[in-house]
This record gives C-alpha cells, sequence and structure tokens, in this order.
C-alpha cells in the first residue's frame, strides 16, 4: 500500500492524503482483563479554529453528555482515568437523576438477582468455557472499534482541499457504541447506537456525535448495569438461556420494562417524512432530530402515530419516483415470521402482508425495483432450541434451499409472490434490482457471502464477499448468477449504495467498501456494473474507514456518476479521523475535514440535504 501522500501507481487507485502528527504505538488488541478505564473527554486537545458548544438538553430529558462507562485500551487518557465498571448493585433512588424507584421488595428480588447472575451464571456456566471471536469483547471492541464518548458540536472545523459548494446539510452514519463494560460475551452488533454527524454548508464543518437514547439505554443508565440481553454475543448455549431466564425474573419483579422495545437502533439511517429515523431489526425506528445548532436530539421511539406494531429492518427502502418507503418486518418466535409492509410519502402505513415461511430467517436486507419488491429467504435461520443444545440460535442450514420471492408492491395478500430458487446464495446486503422486460427477468445485484454464517458465528474458513449479479427468471422459475468482478479483481465488497436517485431502476455503478482485512475496510471501490472495472480509492497504512456514501450533484443529472462519495476513515497510527469527499467521477480526493475526535468504525449512513432539513418535524 502506497504512502498516503502520493497516488497509487495503478492509474485507477488513489489515496487520501495524510497530514497526520507523529504516530503513538500500542497494541489494539489487548485482553478483556485490561481493556475497562473510564476517561473524560479531554478539551485539551481541542484546535484553536474548532468551537465545541454546550449541548441542550435531549428532548427525552435524559443525561445529554454520556460517556461509555469504560474505554478499551488504547483509547484512554492516562492522566484522567479510573477505574469504572458497571455497578455492583444497582441503583434506587427517588433524586431526579433517573434512577429508578423501587420498593423494598424490589431492591431484595434485585440483590438476590444479581447475585444468581454473578455466582451461578457467570461463574459456573460461563466463566469455565472459553468465549469464541465473535462473541469476546477482547477482539469485537477492540481497537477503533471500541467505544467513545458523545461530542457537543464542535464547529469551523480544518479542512484540508475544498469542501464542494453544492454539498450543503449533514451527513450522518450510525454504529455499535456500548455504554457499559460487557458482562459476559459481546457481538460488535449488540453494542447500543450512537449517531455521527457532520455538517457542510458553505464550504465549512461541524462534527457532533450522540448516543439514540432508546428505552433500553434510558433503563440500564438509570441501573447502572447491562441487563438486556445481548442477542448475539449473550445467547449462546445454556447460559444463554439462564440469561434470558434471568431477564424475565427481572421484568417479572418490575426491575426493567420491555414493554417500549429493546432494541438497539444502532444500524440503519434512513430521513422519511420529515423525520431521521435510526433503525435495528429488533425493535421500531426511533426518531432522531438535527438540531439548528448541529446537535443531535433523541425525539421518541417512533411507530408512526400508532401504526407500527412490530419491529422494522434496518434496511427500507425509499422510491425514489413515488418517495413511498418500502419495508419488512420479521419475528424469530411466532408466526407470521415474516411481513411486508409501506409507507406513503406522508406517513401512512399499509395494510400488512403476511409471508408465509417455514421458520424464521434473518432478512437484514432486501430489494425494490420500479414494481417488485425482492424478499430473500435465505440459508441463515433462527432455531432457539439450539440453545438448549448448546450451541447458537443462528445457524447455516445446509438442508434448506436459498430462494428469492418477487412480489408486486402493491399486493394485497401474499399469493401474487413467485419463488426462484438462487442455491447456496447468502447475501447480507442487497445493492440495487431492476427489471429486465425484454427478457422477464428481474436482476439483483449482492454480495454473496461464504460462509454464510461467518459474522455471526466462529468458522475456520476466511470470509469472502463476491459482488454477484442474480437474475431471476419469472417465467421459467429459474436462476442465473455470476461474480461481477473478473477472478484478478476479486475483493471483499461489504457496505455500500448505488446513485439512491436510481434505486431500484438499472444503475452502472456501484460504490462499495473494500472488506480487507476483515472486518476492516481499507477503502472502496466504484465498480462498473455493467463491465466488471474497477475503480478503488485506497485510505493508506494503517489507515481504515467505512461505508462509502454517494451525494448526487444534481438529482436530474444526465450522468449516473456526476456526485461526491463521502467516508469516515481513521488513522490507526495516530488515532485521528477524518470524513473524506472523494470525486465519484474520478476518484480523486478533493476534501478532508479533520474531526475534532476518535469516530469508530461503524454502519450505515445518509445525507440530508439544508433543503430538507427546514421542514424537519
Amino acid at each position: 500500500m502506497a504512502s498516503a501522500a502520493s497516488a497509487m501507481t495503478s492509474p485507477n487507485v488513489r489515496s487520501a492524503a495524510s497530514p497526520m502528527s507523529k504516530p503513538h504505538q500500542f497494541n489494539a488488541l489487548q485482553r478483556a482483563q485490561s481493556i475497562m478505564l473510564h476517561r473524560k473527554q479531554d478539551s485539551s486537545t481541542t484546535a484553536p479554529r474548532r468551537r465545541c458548544s454546550v449541548s441542550p438538553k435531549s428532548l427525552l430529558t435524559l443525561n445529554s453528555s454520556t460517556s461509555p462507562a469504560y474505554y478499551p485500551a488504547p483509547y484512554t487518557k492516562e492522566a484522567t482515568t479510573s477505574i469504572a465498571k458497571p455497578a455492583s448493585k444497582p441503583q434506587s433512588s427517588d433524586d431526579s437523576s433517573g434512577r429508578p424507584e423501587w420498593n423494598l421488595f424490589q431492591r431484595y428480588a434485585a440483590t438476590a438477582l444479581d447475585a444468581i447472575e454473578e455466582v451461578f451464571i457467570s461463574k459456573v456456566l460461563e466463566r469455565p468455557h472459553p468465549l469464541p471471536k465473535t462473541a469476546d469483547p477482547a477482539v469485537q471492541i477492540a481497537g477503533n472499534f471500541a467505544p467513545v464518548g458523545e461530542q457537543a458540536p464542535c464547529h469551523n472545523l480544518p479542512v484540508e482541499g475544498r469542501i464542494p459548494p453544492f454539498i450543503n446539510g449533514v451527513y450522518v452514519r450510525n454504529g455499535a457504541n456500548p455504554l457499559f463494560e460487557p458482562v459476559a460475551g459481546h457481538h460488535f452488533f449488540d453494542g447500543d447506537g450512537m449517531v455521527h454527524a457532520v455538517h457542510l454548508r458553505n464550504g465549512a464543518a461541524a462534527y457532533a456525535c450522540r448516543y439514540t437514547e432508546t428505552e433500553r439505554l434510558r433503563q440500564e443508565r438509570a441501573i447502572g448495569k447491562p441487563v438486556f440481553p445481548k442477542a448475539i454475543g449473550e445467547l449462546h448455549g445454556h447460559s444463554g438461556v439462564a440469561r434470558l431466564l434471568l431477564f424475565y425474573a427481572r421484568s417479572l419483579f418490575g426491575l426493567v420494562d420491555c414493554s417500549h422495545g429493546m432494541g438497539v437502533a444502532n444500524a440503519g439511517l434512513i430521513y422519511f417524512n420529515d423525520r431521521l429515523l435510526a433503525m435495528s431489526e429488533d425493535d421500531i425506528p426511533y426518531h432522531v432530530r438535527v438540531t439548528p445548532s448541529g446537535d443531535l436530539e433523541t425525539v421518541e421511539r417512533y411507530d408512526f402515530h400508532g401504526q407500527l406494531r412490530s419491529s422494522m429492518i434496518a434496511h427500507p427502502k425509499l422510491d425514489p419516483s413515488s418517495r413511498e418507503l418500502f419495508a419488512l418486518s420479521y419475528d424469530v418466535i411466532k408466526k407470521p415470521y415474516l411481513k411486508y409492509l409501506y409507507f406513503s410519502p406522508d406517513g401512512n402505513k399499509s395494510p400488512e402482508v403476511d409471508i408465509p415461511l417455514d421458520q424464521p430467517t434473518m432478512m437484514h436486507d432486501f430489494a425494490i425495483t420500479e414494481n417488485y419488491v425482492v424478499v430473500p429467504d435465505q440459508q441463515v435461520v433462527f432455531k432457539l432450541q439450539e440453545m438448549i443444545r448448546g450451541g447458537s440460535p443462528v445457524i447455516y442450514d445446509r438442508t434448506k434451499t436459498a430462494r428469492f420471492g418477487v412480489l408486486p408492491k402493491y399486493a394485497a395478500d401474499a399469493s401474487e409472490m413467485r419463488w426462484v430458487d438462487v442455491p447456496d446464495c447468502f447475501c447480507f446486503h442487497l445493492w440495487n434490482a431492476w427489471e429486465e422486460p425484454a427478457t422477464g427477468e428481474v436482476v439483483v445485484i449482492g454480495s454473496c457471502m461464504t460462509p454464510p454464517d461467518s459474522v455471526f458465528n466462529e468458522c475456520e474458513e476466511s470470509l469472502k464477499s463476491v459482488l454477484s449479479e442474480i437474475r431471476l427468471d419469472l417465467n421459467t422459475g429459474k436462476s442465473t448468477r455470476r461474480p461481477i468482478l473478473s477472478p484478478a479483481d476479486q475483493l471483499n465488497l461489504e457496505a455500500g449504495m448505488v446513485n439512491r436517485n436510481m434505486l431500484g431502476r438499472k444503475t452502472r455503478y456501484a460504490y462499495l467498501a473494500i472488506a480487507e482485512p476483515w472486518p476492516k475496510v481499507s477503502g472502496f471501490a466504484k465498480v462498473d456494473l455493467w463491465t466488471g472495472a474497477v475503480s478503488k480509492f485506497i485510505f493508506g497504512d494503517g489507515k481504515y474507514g467505512g461505508e462509502p456514501y454517494f451525494v448526487p450533484r444534481n438529482p436530474k443529472s444526465p450522468r449516473e456518476d456526476d456526485g461526491y462519495v463521502l467516508s469516515f476513515m481513521h488513522n490507526e497510527n495516530t488515532s485521528e479521523s477524518e470524513l473524506l469527499i472523494v470525486n465519484a467521477a474520478d476518484m480523486q480526493l478533493e476534501a478532508a475535514v479533520k474531526l475534532p475526535s476518535r469516530v469508530p468504525y461503524g454502519f450505515h449512513g445518509t445525507f440530508i440535504t439544508s433543503k430538507d432539513l427546514e421542514s424537519q418535524a
């Protein structure tokens, strides 16, 4: 990999500039015994040009300056560190701090259940069994996967290069940022949701980051420890069953309340019906407001005014023409395991369409075309009974044949669904889909991942994510699949997008993260879906980032790639983060915004224009 100060030798590869300070030396994978240190934000590192404001109080009247209760090494300020772990006993008070008001009986129950957790679950069921890498906090939240504290708006950030003048708005990106030290297993997907926001206006930049104040976060902060089960990191085997029973007991005694959702809202973001919605597929969305000062405020758990009564996946699709929002909802406990729904542009929900499935299936993503929704029914399924046998409830079912369902957008019921088998295919994400009227096919673009469950379960085989074109023939009921890149150009491509103004229509370009070395992202690629040609933008030695986000210059531009790609980048040598702005046409760096604090690796984002913000609810 070339020096960050110069371009790569290949003519179609570009590298980010690197005007960074002398690197620190640290070990990013120290074990869990040494990772739990607390620190406050170090205001002495703020550059003179930056102006950081004091945040107003959250709309939910919660603490609006929250920091994690621990910081994995090396991200500690040694001069101000102190050991800070979850409270040994639940806090109980009637003061205004938001702590729970428990009666004497509840206090005794809390103490007894805490003792059961510590003496039996932790020491007997969990401690004798080493954690797999996919659930080991020392692996999952090491280095720049570690959490950070909230950051009040910081204005007038240093900018190298020139921010394109048409980019006026806010880039927001979601991610997992656990508030408390894990008490058991922890997967990166389990962390509390935090939104990072960069405001770009008239060539100037500002930054802020805030937790999404979920019901889960609010209750755990009040109690002083993590009490809600972590779906991926903790729910394995007999200890997972025990933790579910422990949570049920705490609910029975009124120590926790799960009636208002248990989600972390850490995965997706979408701006719809004048609202920024933060989502994870285990709950309904949360409405987050962008304030005039550049801050972020959680408004409410948003059920579309009482219309949405079940969870919604984190990747709903906004049709660029109709402005309708299409979504799926899946259930791992009871039938129907899958439902399809959509919302009109003003937020009115359609009747739900129950889609019959034999077993609950993970559906993290789906696709839309101009007339259809494309639903993947793949081989990663939920079998809760596996926990009783000592295993994970998320499994790769090799006996199942993967298939894709094509349903008219406005179907009254699932009888109009046409299923097409696509053997041995697992796409965690689908980038686009469109119709080919001449052949009667629906074309789906996705990254096919092997082994399918490698994100959730430890595997000896290394992960591969192959960008693929899948053709579903609705006339014959058969499918074909081919890799888009040539064998010589093959890359692990995950997390990205096409031009959102062409979602559901035939597109030529996709912008995708280069997930190498997995799970880090060393750059991003612009892929010509028609020819397989690929242009890369590589961050540079010791620098990694995340999902690229394409911002079009003009929705009516005849050029599909007329716009810019935004991506966070983190320098692991200096522990500094930037927002990069890259010209999508030639993949040249246009500007780099120096951020006042570290931005951890995260998930998905969106861009909200200044015009859209003017009508924000």
